[in-house]
C-alpha cells in the first residue's frame, strides 16, 4: 500500500470527533510495497494498475420527492399518465412503503454501475435534511466526486430564480430549495442528476450561480478588506458534471406504455428501456412473435458476455462509446469517459436517454454540452444486434434452442479491415477504433483485432495517438499474460510502436516490453541493440517520472548483460557514467535500477583490455558509494553488481583475500568489552556518572587508542566462550541467537570458511586506513577498497544484505584456500601490483596497546611458506574453527598475473584441474546470484485494470480497521486531555510493576495502545501496562558488543513500527510485534557511520517526525544527520560545532529548529533557514534538551546537576532556571502536562511542576513490603495520559499515574 495522504474519513462521527481528522491527514513512514512485501516476482494476482488522473465516484445521494398519491399543483396530468418508478407502480402498495421499496429499487440501480459507492437514501425530505445528507458525504469523499440524484415527481416544478423544492417537517408545504446552497454543500467534484420536468432551468441556474462565485472569488483576492475575504471560500464549480431530463421549457413524457422516471431507466437500466422501446417501435413488427412480456424473459446476465442479455449489453458498451469517441473532442472524451468508471456509464447511457426521450419530444441536457448523438450510424447496427437478439427469442424459450452469437464484432473488425486497405493519407479517423478496443476481450476475435490494430499504429505517429486516446494500453498490457505464443510477435510490433509516444506512463510501458524482451535472450538483445535502444534509453533517464526511469536503467541492464556488444556501445555513450546521475536518485527503486544496470556492465565475460578494466573500476568505486544508502533493496543490489566484479577480477580478490586473512589472523583487535566483570550486566546508558569503555564499530573511523591495562582486562573478560574452550575475541562474536540473523537462510552456513566475528574483525582491522583517503590513488587499491566495501556490507544491520555478502566473501576465501599452492615467492614486494601492501606499523602500534607482538617471520606486507608458530593461549585467543590455517600454503593466489584476465584464472604455473582435487569445493556465488529486483518491479505491470487498491475502498476490511483505530486515537486525546485540565496534583500511584527480561535501558509508551516496549540491551519486552501482562520479547539483532540506546513508534496513529536505535549507529525497523505474530523487520540501515568511541557516550539518539516524516540521528558523532524516511536517504549533515557527543535530539518542524544537547553540558539549536546557531551552557553533562511544540514554545534543557533551563529560541537569556536534585540518570518531560520527572542513582525519583514544586517523590514499590526502587536506569512520559514509565537496574519496570479520582 502506498503511503499516501489517504483520503478520509468515516460515518457516523460526532462533532467533538469529526473535528479532529488530523489522522488522515498524517503520511505513513515504511508503507511502500518494497518494505510490505517480499521482493520477488509475481505468484498471484499483484497490485491494481490506475490512471495518474483517474478519479472516482465514492458517494451517492439519492434524493426522492415523490409524495406518492398527492400531484403537484402545477403538473396537469394525463389519464392514463405514466405511473412506473424505478419499474415499481406506486399505487400497488401504501404510499410510505412504495416509497421506501422506490428508494430500495433505485440504489440496486445504481450499484449495478458502481457497486462500491456509500449511498444514502432521502425520501421526501426537508431542507435540513438534504444540507445534513450532503455536506456529510461532502466531508467523506474528500477531493473525490459525489452524485446527486434528485427526482422531483412529487413536488413542483424547478423556479427560474434557481429553486428546486422539497418538503417541510408535516408535509404541508412544498419548500424551495436553492441551488447555489446545493452547490456550497455539495463542493467540487459532483455529478448531479435532475428527473424532472422543466429541468434545463436547474442547468442553467446552477451556471449563473456558478459565475457568481467566481467573481466573488476574484473580487476577495484582489480587496482584502471585502467581507468575503475574511470567509472561507466558496468552492469552485468547474469540475462539476450535471445530466437533466429535459430543456427549460419542457415537460416529463407522460405516455402510459413508459415509465414516469424514463430519464432514470435510461441512465441506470439503459438494455431493459432499450429493448422495450425497440418493441413501440412500428419496425418491431418486422419481427415475428416478440411482445414485452417476452423481452422480460431474455436469458442470462449482464455481465456474462456469453449470454443474450450479456452479449446485448457488450455491443451496447462497443456502440456507445464509439458514438462519444468519434463525437466528442479528444479531452471530453477523456475527461467523461475515461475518468471516472460511473460518470463513463452514466453518459454512455445518456446518449440512449437522448435518443429515447427525443422521439418523445424531450431533449435531454447536460453539462458539459454534449453534441448532438441521437442521429448517429452507429445506433443502426445496435437496431440491427437487437434485431437479431430478438428474432431468436421465441425459439429459444419456447424450443430450447442454442443461442446463435451476434456477428456485430466480426462485421465491424471487417469494416475497420476495409478502412485499412482501401483509404486514403488524409482521412478521419476509423470510427470502429474504439471496438476493437473492446474486441480485445474476445478469445474469439483477439488475434485478427491484433493484427488489424499493428497495421493501424504502422500508419504513424497520430494513429498511435488515436488508439492512446480510446485507452488501449490498459488492455494490451493484460494481452501480455496471455500464454497464446501467436500474439506475441504481434505484442511485439505494436509496443514498438508505441516508443515514439510522448506520455511518460506509455513509454514506461513500452520500456518494460522492450526489457521483457531483451531478457535472457540474445535474438532480443541483437534486435534491440540494432534499433538504437541504448541510445534511446540513455535520453530518458533524467525524466521526471521515476517508473520510467526504473525500467530505463532495468532495461539498459539487461541489454548489455552477457552481451559484450552493447556493453561496448554503452561506453562509446558513455552509458555507465550517465548512469551515476540515478545512484542519488530520491526514489530507492530507481537508484537499486541503476546499481542493477552498473552490475551487468561490468560483469560480462568477455576478455578485458586496459579500457575496460578501467572503466570496471570506475564504476566499482561509485556503487562502493552507496554502502550506507537507506534502502536495503539498494544494498543488496549493491552486493549482487559487486559479486559481478568480483567474478570477473576472481584472482585479484583472491589475492586481497589471502592477506586480510593472514592480516586478521595476526592482528589483535581491540576488544570493545565492558570494564565490569565478565558476571556483571552491560551498564544502561551512560550517565557520566557511569563511565564504561566503548569501542564503536564503524566504517572509515577506529580509533585504537584504548590503553593498554583496559585492553588486556577486555581480552581477559572475553578469552572463553560458552564451553570454557578459548575463542577469537571480535565484536561480531555473537551468541547462538545472535548469529542466526546474519548468517540464517544460507545453505552452505555451516561450511562457511569465515565466520561472521572472522568478518568483522577483518572489517575492523581494515579499517584503520579510511575508504575515503584511497579512493582513486590507483588502481592497485580497487579489489582493496571493494574487499572493504564487502566487509561492510556482511555486517550490514539487515540479514538479507549480510547473508549475500557473506556467500560473496566466503566464496573468495575458499577459492584463495583451495588454490593457494607452496611456492616460494622471494620478492615479497610482488604483491602490491595487485593489492596495497598492508602498513607494517600496526604491529608496532599492537604491541604498545598492549597485545602479542607480530609473529617473527610473517610481516603483515609478506607472505612467505614458512610455518608459522601457533599463537600462545596467552598471547592471542586461537583461530575461529572454521577458517583454515594458511600456514604450508600461504602462497599468494597471484603471483603474477596478467592486466587482461581470463574467467576463472588460477594464477600462475596451476592446472586447470588444480580445483577440482579438492575435496568438498563450495562455489558460494551463484552464477544467477539475484535480488528479484526485476522480477518484483514487473509486478506493477501484472495488476488489475481497474480494481479499487483496499485502502481506497470504503466497504474494504483494511478500511474499517483504521476508522476504527482513528476514532479510537481521538478517544485518547479527548480523555487524556479533560484529565490534565483538572490538575494533576499527585503522579504516584503504581498500576503497573513487573520484572523485565533484561535491565531497562529505554522505555517507549505506544501513545494509543495500552502497550510499552522496554528495550534492554540487545532485546524488546513489549507489555500491556492495564492487563500487567508480557506480549512479546524479541531479540533486535545488534552483535553483542553494542547496545540499544533509543527507540521509536512510527505510525503511531495508524499502523505502527517501532524503530530501535543501536550505539554502533545502526537503526532498525520492527512490524508485527506485540500481536501474537513474529515480529519482522522492515528495513534497516546505518543511521550514523562514523560514531566515535568514547568511554562516556551517548550511543546514538534520535528524533522522529511523523508530519514530515523525517528522522533526526546524532550521538558519538560531530554531527546531527537527518533522514528523510520516504526517500530513505540522507538529506543533511549539520555540523554540531562541538567536540562532544550529543546526548539528546529535540526538533520542531513547523519553526525549522533543531535543539541538541550535548556532553560538554552545552545545548545548541540553529534554525535551519537561517542558519543560525545559539549555545547555552550547562557546564555539565546534558540529559535533556526538550523543545515545546507550540508555536511560542520554549526549550528546556536539563544537566546531571539537576538545573533545569528554560529559554526563548529567539533570544540566548535563560527565562527560568529551578534546580532539582544532583546525580540525575534519567529525565523525561511530559509534553501536554508541564510535568517533568527525574530519576536519580539514588535510588529515588521526584516529578515537578512546571514552577519547580515536587509534587511526588517516589522512593519504594508499592507491595513487596516497600522494597527501595534501584537505581534509575531509564522514564518516559506518556505523550497523552498522565502516566510515568520508570526502568532501574534492578530489572524493575513500573508505571506511575495520576490519583484514582482523576482517572
Amino acid at each position: 500500500m502506498d503511503a499516501e495522504l489517504l483520503h478520509s474519513p468515516v460515518v457516523g462521527l460526532s462533532e467533538e470527533e469529526e473535528a479532529d481528522m488530523s489522522d488522515w491527514n498524517l503520511p505513513l513512514a515504511f508503507m511502500k510495497k518494497r518494505h510490505l512485501e517480499k521482493i520477488e516476482g509475481s505468484k498471484a494476482l499483484a497490485q491494481s494498475w490506475r490512471m495518474k488522473d483517474r478519479m472516482k465516484t465514492v458517494s451517492v445521494a439519492l434524493v426522492l420527492c415523490l409524495n406518492v398519491g398527492v400531484d403537484p399543483p402545477d403538473v396537469v396530468k394525463t389519464s392514463p399518465c405514466a405511473r412506473l418508478e424505478c419499474w415499481i407502480d406506486p399505487l400497488s402498495m401504501s404510499p410510505q412503503k412504495a416509497l421506501e421499496t422506490i428508494g430500495a429499487n433505485l440504489q440496486k440501480q445504481y450499484e449495478n454501475w458502481q457497486p462500491r459507492a456509500r449511498y444514502k437514501q432521502s425520501l421526501d425530505p426537508t431542507v435540513d435534511e438534504v444540507k445534513k445528507l450532503c455536506t456529510s458525504l461532502r466531508r467523506n469523499a474528500k477531493e473525490e466526486r459525489v452524485l446527486f440524484h434528485y427526482n422531483g415527481h412529487g413536488v413542483p416544478r424547478p423556479t427560474v430564480n434557481g429553486e428546486i423544492w422539497v418538503f417541510n417537517k408535516n408535509y404541508t408545504q412544498y419548500i424551495p430549495l436553492s441551488i447555489y446552497d446545493l452547490q456550497t454543500w455539495m463542493g467540487s467534484p459532483s455529478i448531479f442528476v435532475y428527473d424532472c420536468s422543466n429541468a434545463g432551468i436547474i442547468v442553467k441556474s446552477f451556471k449563473q450561480f456558478a459565475l457568481q462565485r467566481e467573481q466573488e472569488l476574484e473580487v476577495a483576492a484582489i480587496n482584502p478588506n471585502h467581507p468575503l475575504a475574511q470567509m472561507p471560500l466558496p468552492p469552485s464549480m468547474k469540475n462539476c458534471i450535471q445530466l437533466a431530463a429535459c430543456e427549460a421549457s419542457e415537460l416529463l413524457p407522460m405516455n402510459p406504455d413508459l415509465p414516469a422516471d424514463l430519464f432514470t431507466s435510461c441512465l441506470t437500466t439503459p438494455i431493459k428501456i432499450a429493448l422495450r422501446w425497440f418493441c413501440m417501435q412500428k419496425s418491431a413488427k418486422l419481427v415475428p412473435g416478440v411482445t414485452l412480456d417476452l423481452i422480460e424473459k431474455i436469458p442470462g446476465r449482464l455481465n456474462d458476455r456469453r449470454t443474450p442479455l450479456g452479449e446485448l449489453n457488450w455491443i451496447f458498451t462497443a456502440i456507445t462509446d464509439t458514438i462519444a469517441w468519434n463525437v466528442l473532442p479528444r479531452d471530453l472524451f477523456q475527461k467523461l469517459f475515461r475518468q471516472d468508471l460511473l460518470v463513463a456509464s452514466l453518459f454512455r447511457n445518456f446518449l440512449l436517454a437522448e435518443r429515447i426521450m427525443r422521439s418523445y419530444n424531450c431533449t435531454p441536457v447536460s453539462s458539459p454540452r454534449l453534441p448532438p448523438t441521437y442521429m448517429h450510424a452507429m445506433w443502426q447496427a445496435w437496431d440491427l444486434a437487437v434485431d437479431i437478439c430478438l428474432s431468436q427469442l421465441p425459439t429459444i424459450i419456447e424450443e430450447g434452442t442454442a443461442f446463435r452469437h451476434s456477428p456485430f464484432f466480426a462485421e465491424q473488425l471487417t469494416a475497420f479491415q476495409v478502412w485499412l486497405t482501401m483509404g486514403v493519407e488524409n482521412r478521419n479517423p476509423p470510427e470502429q477504433l474504439p471496438i476493437v478496443l473492446q474486441v480485445l476481450l474476445s478469445q474469439v476475435h483477439r488475434l485478427r483485432a491484433l493484427d488489424l490494430l499493428g497495421r493501424f499504429l504502422d500508419l504513424g505517429p497520430w494513429a498511435v495517438s488515436l488508439a492512446l486516446s480510446v485507452g488501449i494500453f490498459p488492455y494490451v498490457l493484460k494481452l501480455l499474460q496471455s500464454s497464446a505464443r501467436e500474439l506475441r510477435p504481434l505484442l511485439v510490433f505494436i509496443w514498438a510502436k508505441i516508443l515514439a509516444v510522448d506520455s511518460a506512463e506509455h513509454r514506461t510501458m513500452a520500456v518494460f516490453i522492450l526489457a521483457v524482451i531483451v531478457n535472457n535472450y540474445n535474438t532480443g538483445q541483437e534486435a534491440c541493440l540494432q534499433g538504437n535502444l541504448i541510445a534511446i534509453c540513455l535520453e530518458q533517464l533524467s525524466d521526471p517520472h521515476p517508473l520510467l526511469r526504473q525500467w530505463v536503467a532495468i532495461c539498459l541492464g539487461r541489454i548489455w548483460q552477457n552481451f559484450d556488444s552493447a556493453r561496448w556501445c554503452g561506453v562509446r555513450d558513455s552509458a555507465h557514467e550517465k548512469l551515476y546521475s540515478l545512484l542519488s536518485d530520491p526514489i530507492p527503486e530507481v537508484r537499486c535500477a541503476a546499481v542493477f544496470a552498473l552490475g551487468t556492465f561490468v560483469g560480462n565475460s568477455a576478455e578485458r583490455t586496459d579500457h575496460s578494466t578501467t572503466i570496471d573500476h570506475n564504476v566499482a568505486m561509485m556503487l562502493a558509494q552507496l554502502i550506507n544508502d537507506g534502502s536495503p533493496v539498494v544494498r543488496k543490489e549493491l552486493v549482487v553488481a559487486l559479486s559481478h566484479l568480483v567474478v570477473q577480477y576472481e584472482s585479484n580478490f583472491c589475492t586481497v583475500a589471502l592477506q586480510f586473512m593472514e592480516e586478521e589472523k595476526n592482528y589483535a583487535a581491540p576488544s570493545p568489552a565492558n570494564t565490569t566483570g565478565p558476571g556483571n550486566q552491560t551498564p544502561v546508558r551512560e550517565s557520566p556518572a557511569i563511565p564504561r569503555l566503548r569501542s564503536v564499530n564503524s566504517y572509515t573511523n577506529i580509533r585504537a587508542a584504548t590503553t593498554a591495562r583496559n585492553l588486556n582486562k577486555s581480552l581477559q573478560n572475553l578469552n572463553l566462550n560458552e564451553e570454557g574452550g578459548p575463542v577469537t575475541f571480535s565484536p561480531g562474536n555473537l551468541s547462538a541467537s545472535s548469529s542466526a540473523s546474519s548468517t540464517l537462510g544460507s545453505p552452505d552456513n555451516d561450511e562457511y570458511i569465515l565466520s561472521f566475528e572472522t568478518i568483522d574483525k577483518m572489517r575492523r582491522v581494515s579499517s584503520y586506513s579510511s575508504l575515503n583517503s584511497l579512493i582513486g590513488v590507483s588502481f592497485n587499491s580497487v579489489y582493496t577498497q571493494i574487499w572493504r566495501v564487502l566487509l561492510h556490507l556482511a555486517a550490514d544491520p539487515f540479514p538479507e544484505v549480510s547473508d549475500l555478502a557473506m556467500k560473496v566473501l566466503n566464496s573468495i576465501a575458499y577459492k584463495a584456500t583451495m588454490n593457494a599452492r607452496p611456492q616460494k615467492i622471494l620478492d615479497s614486494g610482488s604483491l602490491t601490483q595487485s593489492a596495497p601492501a598492508s602498513p607494517t606499523s600496526k604491529g608496532t602500534l599492537i604491541h604498545q596497546a598492549g597485545g602479542s607482538p607480530p609473529i617473527p617471520g610473517v610481516s603483515s606486507s609478506s607472505l612467505t611458506n614458512e610455518v608459522p608458530k601457533p599463537p600462545t593461549r596467552d598471547a592471542l585467543p586461537s583461530r575461529p574453527p572454521y577458517t583454515p590455517t594458511l600456514g604450508t600454503q600461504a602462497t599468494p593466489h597471484s603471483h603474477q598475473f596478467q592486466r587482461t584476465r581470463k574467467m576463472f584464472d588460477k594464477g600462475p604455473d596451476q592446472m586447470a584441474e588444480d580445483g577440482e582435487e579438492a575435496p568438498g569445493h563450495r562455489n558460494f556465488i551463484s552464477v544467477a546470484l539475484q535480488t528479484g529486483l526485476c522480477d518484483w518491479s514487473a509486478k506493477y505491470f501484472a495488476q488489475p485494470v481497474m480494481k479499487i487498491p483496499e485502502e481506497h475502498d470504503l466497504e474494504s476490511q483494511v478500511r474499517k480497521e483504521r476508522e476504527w483505530r482513528f476514532l479510537r486515537n481521538a478517544g485518547v486525546r479527548r480523555q487524556s486531555q479533560r484529565i490534565i485540565q483538572r490538575g494533576i496534583t499527585r503522579l504516584d500511584d503504581q498500576i503497573f510493576i513487573n520484572r523485565n527480561p533484561g535491565v531497562p535501558s529505554v522505555v517507549k509508551f505506544h501513545p494509543f495502545n495500552p502497550c510499552i516496549a522496554v528495550a534492554d540491551k540487545d532485546s524488546i519486552c513489549f507489555w500491556d501496562w492495564e492487563k500487567g501482562e508480557r506480549l512479546d520479547y524479541f531479540y533486535n539483532g545488534n552483535p553483542r558488543y553494542t547496545r540499544i540506546t533509543a527507540m521509536e513508534y512510527l505510525n503511531g496513529h495508524d499502523c505502527s513500527l517501532l524503530l530501535t536505535a543501536t550505539d554502533d549507529g545502526a537503526l532498525r525497523i520492527w512490524k508485527n510485534f506485540a500481536d501474537q505474530r513474529n515480529p519482522e523487520m522492515v528495513t534497516a540501515w546505518q543511521g550514523l557511520s562514523d560514531m566515535l568511541p568514547s568511554t562516556r557516550g551517548a550511543g546514538m539518539v534520535v528524533d522522529w517526525e511523523q508530519e514530515t516524516g523525517l528522522l533526526m540521528t546524532s550521538g558519538d558523532v560531530r554531527v546531527i544527520r537527518i533522514w528523510d524516511t520516504e526517500r530513505e536517504m540522507k538529506v543533511q549533515d549539520i555540523p554540531t560545532g562541538a567536540d562532544s557527543c550529543v546526548t539528546s535530539l529535540s526538533c520542531d518542524p513547523q519553526r525549522s529548529l533543531v535543539v541538541a544537547g550535548l556532553g560538554d553540558g552545552s545545548v545548541r539549536f540553529c534554525w535551519a533557514e537561517l542558519n543560525r546557531d545559539t549555545i547555552i551552557n550547562h557546564g555539565a553533562w546534558v540529559v535533556k534538551a526538550h523543545l515545546q511544540r507550540e508555536t511560542d514554545g520554549h526549550i528546556i534543557s536539563v544537566s546531571v546537576n539537576g538545573d533545569v533551563r528554560f529559554f526563548d529560541p529567539r533570544t540566548p537569556d535563560s527565562i527560568n532556571v529551578l534546580q532539582t536534585v544532583k546525580g540525575l540518570t534519567a529525565l523525561d518531560i511530559h509534553p501536554q502536562a508541564n510535568l517533568f520527572a527525574c530519576g536519580s542513582m539514588n535510588q529515588f525519583i521526584a516529578v515537578y511542576n512546571s514552577n519547580g514544586d515536587v509534587i511526588s517523590n517516589i522512593k519504594y514499590y508499592d507491595g513487596f513490603m516497600g522494597q527501595r526502587i534501584g537505581a534509575i536506569s531509564c522514564l518516559a512520559f506518556h505523550p497523552y495520559w498522565p502516566h510515568l514509565a520508570v526502568g532501574s537496574n534492578d530489572y524493575y519496570m513500573s508505571i506511575y499515574s495520576a490519583e484514582k479520582r482523576l482517572r
